[in-house]
This record gives structure tokens, sequence and C-alpha cells, in this order.
């Protein structure tokens, strides 16, 4: 294996994933310190036996770096594409690594130290309510490749149909977008029974009633059912619910019985429940969600715009926009879009505004506008987190002035909802300008990326306004304008930092590093 710092790596992309993995592992304590890998879209999720052990300046020094997170697991941002290509050989290096010494004292000694730590940790920062929207986000994250997927699938699908071009393909593009929707509610029950301590293949058998189209045959509280009714919020309920009678069987039924009488009354109790009640109630539910959606932008769709766009960001911040994902998958399953994810994508681009302006007020930080200029391609495509967590939450006033940027984009597309031309993705996940192959609602293509990309042109001025005008004190301007003094720290710093890589958010005032979070305020 190469060294980490001069990896090997040769022109295909295999290699230089796996340089990245291996520049990963040693700064966050080796393959010993790891608990558990996971990614998202954008983030390699790490779960640390001991927190102290990670490097976190250098880190964030690596090219392929965008930013890191702190959450109940330690996030290593790299990216839309290359998350999911540098995981796996972050997961063979760590296997690799962990065999020689996983029955060592050491080891077990530092194992049980990150436990206490991690408890801690837990103890202090998670409440309930915010553990529980992290176990439906687990449950519907691993959902979005599938929903980007097929929307993209359904966008070029439409653009065909209406161009007229190649009809003997439009049948077969149709059933490809549409079939992965129809079984939807599978999936969430699958993930739902994993994600609740249950067998998930029960989970999915329970939910996948739900899509049976026998159900149309089935009375209950005087109306016939019809297939799918209650959606993916039926299944996850269902799911949940046959997660605590499996539960159940298991204290109570015999060990030799276990295998025929468990899975049994699982399905057998908990599809009853979701056939008689469940699916009606599930149905009313996604029904009330989808009118009320519906209700809220038709009438005050520039004020409910503006609310949405300029709260997104703080909601990020504090876990709450987890809440929201069933309530997208429920209005694309429902009407083949949600009409809120283009709103709520408009924090992006004040994000983005704000980026910019601080680029432009601070001519002398080379380490900020070093960041910026790595993160902002990112950013312009949704990925928000380097932009963020590099540069604007660090100085306080910068992160404000980008939600009035994305209030003011989310206003007028709003606006537009509330005249008539309701803006619609039909997947989540991406925003920015990611987002335009997946566009749809109830005008023309044409008109939907007008009103959309306007909103995001709206989202960037006012968030360079806001920002280049309200975004720092005198204070903050002198501080962070200094131009660092040639010296052997200084000189140091600058020889461990690619010049075109993402560096942690700092400036200097002497030879010292200093939090520009801190000061200035």
């Amino acid at each position: 294996m190469a060294p980490a710092d001069t990896p090997e790596a040769g022109p295909s992309g295999t290699d230089r994933n796996r340089a990245t993995a291996e520049a990963i592992l040693p700064l966050v304590g080796g393959a010993a310190n790891i608990a558990s890998i996971a990614h998202c879209m954008t983030r390699l999720r790490l779960g640390l036996h001991d927190r102290s052990l990670v490097q976190d300046e250098a880190l964030r020094a690596l090219p392929a770096v965008l930013g890191v997170v702190e959450d109940e697991t330690y996030q290593i941002v790299l990216g839309p594409g290359t998350v999911a290509r540098v995981t796996p050989e972050f997961e063979r290096l760590v296997e690799a690594g962990r065999a020689p010494r996983a029955a060592t004292p050491t080891g077990a000694g530092l194992a049980e130290r990150g436990a206490a730590i991690k408890a801690e940790r837990k103890a202090r920062n998670a409440t309930p309510f915010k553990l529980f929207l992290r176990r439906i986000a687990n449950i519907f994250v691993p959902l979005i490749p599938a929903l980007i997927g097929c929307g993209i699938i359904a966008g070029l699908n439409g653009l065909l149909t209406n161009l007229h071009w190649l009809p003997a393909l439009v049948p077969a593009l149709g059933a490809l977008a549409s079939g992965f929707m129809s079984l939807i509610a599978v999936f969430v029950g699958y993930n739902a029974a994993k994600e609740f301590g249950g067998t998930p293949v029960l989970g999915g058998a329970v939910a996948a009633i739900i899509v049976f189209p026998g159900v149309a045959n089935i009375d209950a509280f005087g109306r016939q059912l019809a297939p799918g009714q209650g959606g993916v919020l039926g299944a996850l309920g269902a799911a949940v619910l046959a997660v605590y009678v499996e539960k159940w069987c298991r204290r109570w039924v015999p060990e030799a019985l276990d295998v025929l009488v468990t899975p049994t009354l699982t399905v057998l109790v908990s599809g009853l429940v979701t056939l008689y009640g469940l699916m009606y109630v599930a149905g009313e539910i996604s029904t009330a969600i989808g009118d009320f959606a519906n209700w809220l932008l038709a009438n005050g769709g520039a004020g409910a715009g503006f609310v949405l766009g300029g709260l997104f960001l703080p909601l990020v911040m504090l876990g709450l926009h987890q809440a929201l994902i069933p309530i997208h998958t429920t209005l694309i399953e429902q009407q083949g879009y949600t009409v809120l994810l283009p709103i709520l994508a408009m924090a992006g681009a004040g994000q983005v505004g704000a980026a910019a302006a601080v680029y432009v007020r601070l001519p002398r930080n080379g380490s900020i506008r070093r960041t910026i200029r790595s993160a902002l391609p990112a950013g312009f495509l949704g990925v928000g987190e380097p932009l963020i967590y590099g540069v604007s939450l660090p100085l306080g006033r910068p992160f404000i002035t980008a939600c009035v940027g994305g209030a003011f984009g989310g206003g007028f597309v709003g606006l537009f909802n509330q005249l008539g031309a309701a803006v619609g993705s039909t997947a989540i996940g991406p925003s920015g300008w990611a987002l335009f192959p997946l566009l749809d609602g109830d005008k023309g293509l044409g008109e939907l990326v007008v009103v959309y990309g306007g909103g995001l042109l709206v989202g960037y001025a006012v968030g360079f306004v806001a920002t280049y005008y309200f975004g720092f004190t005198k204070t903050m301007l002198t501080e962070l304008n200094v131009r660092p003094e040639p010296g052997p720290a200084a000189t140091a710093a600058a020889s461990a930092v690619p010049e075109g890589g993402p560096v942690d958010v700092r400036t200097r005032t002497d030879d010292t590093l200093e939090p520009v979070a801190e000061r200035g305020r």
C-alpha cells in the first residue's frame, strides 16, 4: 500500500478512489478505530471508537474532502458519486486492517473507551424526537438513488412523448420509470422492519399487501379498498406493527415452534390490521397531506415559499428536515412530483450567493477564498455542506444572510405556484442545477425550467447582496482581511494544504490559527 500522503494513484477512477480511502483511513485513527461504515448521497459516515484520534484539519486539507460534519456519526463530505465509489474501497481497507489487531488488548481497551465516549455523546446531544427522525430518514434515504434514476427516466419519457420522438421506446421507458414507484411501499416496509429491529422480509411482506391488486375485492369501513391506498405511510405503519408483533411472538412462542408460528402470526395479525384499519387511516392522512400542500401553495404560495425557503437551512442544522422526507415521498407517490422540493432547494441558492459575496468581501483571506473556490461547483449542483460548514456557519452572519437569499428564492417559486404554475420534482435528493432534469408539474417543461431557474437567480442575487452589505461587521472585515505575515508556522501550514483543495475556514493574525467563528461577532 502506498503511503497516504503520496498515493500511487494511476489515471483510473478505481486508483483515485483507493488513494482517497488510503489517505482518509490513518487520519480517522486507522482500522481499529472504525466501529461502523455507511454512506448517504454525499457523506462517508463513520462510527468511531475514539473521537480524539481523528485529525480534523488534516482531513479537511485532503483534496477529495469537501468538509467534515460531526453528528451521531463522524461524516466526511466527499460529494455525490465520489462517496459511493470511495466507500467500498474504504471498507476493504478497514477489513484488511482489522484482522491482525482485533484480538489485542489495546484494541479491546480502545473499543471500551470508544463505547463510553459514544454513549456520553449520545446522552448529551440526542433527543428522542431527533432519534426518531433519524430512524425515519434511515428508512427513506436508501431509496433516493432509485427515485432519482426513475425520476430522470420519467422526465425523458415525458420529453419524448411531447416531441413525438421514438414512439416505440416510450412504453418501455414508462415501465422503467413506474416499476419502482408501483412497489415503493414494499421497499419502505422492508427498510422499516430492518430499522426497528424486526425481520426485514416480513416487513416487506406485510407492506406488499397494500399494493396487491386483490385488495380491490375487500371492503373496509363500508368502502372498497384500492391498491396502493395508504401508500408509503401505510407501509411504514404496517411494517412497524409487524416488528412489534414479531417481537411479542419471539418472547412467548416456544423455540421449537418459532420458525413456523412467528412469521405466520406476524403476517396474519399485522396484515389484517393493515387491511381493516391502517390502509384506510393512512390513505386519509396521505390525501390530507397532498390537499394541504396544494392548498397552501395555491392560496399563499409567495408567503409559504418565503418561509419554507428561509427556514430550510436552520432545519438542516437541527436535523428536523428529515421529517419532510415521508411528505416528499407521499406527494411523489400521489401526484408524480413534490411541489415542496423546488422551493426548499432555494436555500442552496441563497447559500451560493452568500459564499460569492464572502469571496468578494475578503480579497486578502486566501484560506477562505480557496475553500469557496473548491466548494462552489458542488454548491451550484445542490451539495451545500461544504459551503455551510466551511464558510457561512463558522462566520455566523453570512449564514443568516444566506437564509434571506433562500427566502426570496422560495417566495419567487411559491408565487408562480400561487399563479397556477406548479413546479415540482419527481425525486428527492438533488437540488440546485441537478434538479433541472427532475422538474415536473402542471405546465410545460419550458415554463417549469424558467420558473425554477428564475428562483435560483433570485436566490443567488439576494444572497449575494444581503451578505455583501449586511454579512460582516467592520471588525470582522478588518480582522478577516489581514494578510498573514510569512513565518515558520505560516510556511509549514501553506505547504501542508493543496493549492486548490478545501481547507479549514480559519485565518491568521500572527503565527497561530484562530477560528473565525469566535471573533468579530
